[in-house]
């Protein structure tokens, strides 16, 4: 609860700044194509004290949500997002095959800069709630830390009230869950950084 007050306060603050010239408030929603990071897992046949690791299969994913766009110069913008994202990866090893599925609140705080006619740019830090982190057969305990941080950087075009973009996002802070499998008796840890495509759609209200 803590961690989401902080992000409404993070949220409410970049709106004041936004709202140096004016201010757009508006709705999102779209597809995410990427990866978490690696899984690692102890080895049984060396008593467990060699980790052996496999890099996550790209999957699809989704987000929906809400931002601010204001102005801070003529060519230059604040954009505040608040959205709820659901990433899916998946990982092979000892014949099966897991599904691993994040869901998080993501606040990303961007600025954007405007080009030529439509065409903008835009990056910056992203702030990440994780909300639950599900692996598949395997009981997977909590993040290390449910408060991360990514970074976004990305183009799009604004045709008037809509906006398409996309953008690139990696989390830069370390963050595992880990596990004991009660199959194999073996220790996996997951690595729960993003490492993904975004594709939006906006639209001004």
């Amino acid at each position: 609860m803590k961690n989401v007050l902080v992000f409404l306060i993070l949220f409410s603050s970049s709106t004041i700044i936004a709202q140096n010239k004016g201010i757009n408030f508006g709705v999102k929603a779209g597809l995410n194509y990427g990866d978490n990071g690696k899984i690692e897992f102890s080895d049984v046949t060396n008593s467990g004290s060699n980790l052996l690791s496999e890099n996550a299969d790209d999957r699809t994913g989704y987000h929906i949500g809400i931002f601010l766009r204001g102005d801070i110069t003529e060519n230059l913008y604040l954009k505040p997002e608040l959205q709820y994202t659901q990433n899916n990866s998946s990982y092979s090893f000892d014949n099966r095959k897991l599904d691993y599925d994040l869901k998080k609140i993501d606040l990303p705080i961007l600025v954007g800069a405007y080009l030529l006619g439509p065409l903008h740019v835009f990056g910056g830090p992203s702030l990440q709630y994780i909300v639950a982190n599900d692996l598949e057969d395997v009981q997977l305990g909590d993040v290390k830390n449910e408060f991360t941080v990514g970074l976004q950087f990305g183009i799009g075009l604004q045709i008037k009230r809509l906006n398409v973009d996309l953008r690139y996002e990696r989390g830069i802070s370390e963050n595992q869950a880990e596990a004991i499998d009660q199959n194999t008796g073996q220790t996996i840890r997951v690595d729960s950084r993003p490492n993904q495509f975004i594709l939006s759609v906006a639209l001004d209200l």
